[in-house]
């Protein structure tokens, strides 16, 4: 059996709540939505799930791209200019739909977590959420590929709500 013979289903467990509602003014990755407030509601069929979460600080948000149509193997990343394989970059344009996002969990009431650092589309439905361990996330001698070469400057210019290509969003040249 070849693994694309193989399918999985998965059901939302939530949506995502924010206030991006537009794909081409919403940050690319968390730290470009910092203080950015938003709310996940769980389904209350997996309320009981949520018990001992609010000991953690951050938790991973796994989520559809539900908005993303095309899929594409090659990419133009918004922190590059070079085309690069998709699995070389965080773009929507993947196979599976699957987003990842790290947020910093303010508080949980009931079947409703407050987040923060929200790069999230409204509306988007929530596959699953699993806390940030630094323990066993933190690594060192790391190498980030070809992003290692973007800039920190160049990374929060690009990065930033509404950035475009050779403009910034209020319409000055972006050098």
């Amino acid at each position: 059996m070849e693994m694309s013979d193989t399918n999985f289903v998965f059901h939302a467990i939530g949506v995502v709540r924010s206030p991006h509602t537009d794909p081409s003014r919403t940050p690319i990755q968390p730290v470009f939505a910092r203080g950015v407030r938003g709310t996940v509601i769980l389904d209350l069929d997996y309320m009981e799930g949520l018990a001992d979460l609010d000991g953690f600080s951050h938790i991973y948000l796994l989520y559809v791209f539900d908005r993303a149509e095309e899929t594409l193997l090659t990419v133009k990343p918004f922190l590059d200019d070079a085309a690069r394989g998709i699995f070389a970059t965080r773009s929507p344009l993947r196979p599976n739909k699957i987003g990842i996002s790290l947020v910093r969990l303010v508080s949980i009431e009931e079947n409703v977590l407050t987040v923060e650092d929200v790069d999230i589309l409204d509306g988007t439905p929530l596959l699953d959420i699993k806390p940030y361990v630094a323990r066993f996330e933190t690594r060192e001698d790391v190498r980030s590929g070809w992003q290692d070469k973007v800039s920190d400057d160049a990374a929060y210019q690009r990065g930033r709500r509404g950035f475009r290509r050779g403009r910034d969003p209020e319409g000055e040249d972006d050098n």
